[in-house]
């Protein structure tokens, strides 16, 4: 089959009349929900987790689950995602269905779903239910000027087959980086220390960059953010915040939140970048650090900024070695090591269900 978009046949559709859509049949408030814990998706209106807030049980008679395989829409932040479950609900989600949806079909139309959902807003163009049916898609045809469903699944499947052959490629690469790894004790056999941050790492300020100075480019741009390792644009703009092979950590936005960056970035004047005084860092030493800075996380609230003073002063436990030093051999062999078993148990469980 050819998989190349430009050669198919495309046509306009109104959503209505390929979609049976509809509200959901729960619509619960979080504030109603009853305390049972369960395996049922509960889903919102939040564009993370395929739109999973959480997963709960059973909830009272009047609220009905409702059939998975169909795609919800959260309408004011026009979220698009397939769900495969039964579920539950918040409110303002609305439902889409359709005999031919599976996971594959669904994967094509949610792109093509949110290209139409970026025109309604908070205001006066908001997502209702009306102005959803009436809105138009256009999609791939087949002889009968219907919309190809076997094309659409065929061409995920093959997206997903390209895909794989990429994944297992990277993930042998990594395995052969990381399999001379070091055997270490475990953890909890481990001695451990405290150390201030401005004691174990150089700290480096951000740079302030207005969205309205961003010019487009391909240089990360690290913000205060919880997601998408702290990358929050991509720009061509440079300044003296221009850094690589760092951890970047947030003092304002997402506080406490870090995440490394082998490649060159800028980043934000609510972000910090650290880097390791004693050795040259890596990336497994500071993916074992991360963790280690992410534990002070719960003491930051409104009340108790995480500014920069004390940001200098907080202790963090590093394991150590004999002298009571900084065991750096062990963090980043124990990072090894779990990366190793970890990508190993991958294509083990792909060679069996191959």
């Amino acid at each position: 089959m050819d998989f190349n978009l430009s050669n198919i046949k495309w046509a306009e559709f109104v959503f209505e009349n390929i979609f049976t859509i509809c509200s959901t049949n729960s619509g619960i408030d979080k504030n109603k929900l009853n305390d049972s814990q369960g395996e049922i998706p509960y889903i919102t209106r939040t564009d993370k987790n395929n739109a999973i807030d959480f997963f709960i049980g059973v909830q009272n008679e009047k609220y009905k689950i409702d059939n998975g395989n169909v795609i919800t829409i959260g309408l004011d932040t026009q979220t698009v995602f397939y769900q495969p479950h039964s579920f539950y609900t918040g409110q303002n989600i609305q439902i889409l269905s359709n005999s031919n949806l599976n996971y594959y079909t669904s994967l094509f139309l949610i792109p093509l779903i949110k290209i139409q959902m970026e025109k309604f807003n908070w205001g006066g163009n908001g997502a209702t239910l009306t102005r959803l049916k009436r809105s138009k898609i256009i999609l791939p045809t087949n002889s009968n000027n219907l919309p190809n469903y076997t094309f659409m699944e065929q061409f995920m499947q093959h997206k997903e087959r390209e895909k794989l052959i990429k994944l297992t490629t990277y993930i042998n690469t990594r395995i052969e980086q990381v399999k001379n790894f070091k055997q270490v004790e475990p953890l909890a056999k481990k001695s451990w220390g405290e150390f201030f941050i401005e004691d174990i790492f150089h700290i480096n300020a951000g740079k302030r960059l207005t969205k309205a100075d961003m010019i487009k480019g391909e240089t990360p741009f690290i913000g205060a953010s919880d997601s998408n390792n702290g990358i929050t644009n991509f720009v061509s703009n440079t300044n003296s915040s221009l850094d690589s092979n760092i951890l970047g950590v947030n003092y304002n936005g997402s506080v406490v939140e870090n995440f490394y960056h082998p490649y060159k970035a800028i980043f934000s004047d609510d972000v910090k970048r650290l880097s390791l005084k004693e050795v040259e860092g890596s990336e497994f030493l500071y993916l074992f650090i991360k963790t280690m800075i992410l534990k002070q996380k719960s003491k930051f609230q409104y009340a108790y900024k995480f500014n920069e003073s004390r940001m200098l002063r907080q202790k963090l436990l590093f394991p150590i070695d004999k002298k009571g030093k900084i065991d750096y051999d062990y963090m980043e062999n124990y990072i090894k090591k779990i990366e190793y078993e970890k990508l190993t148990k991958y294509i083990e469980r792909k060679t069996t269900n191959a």
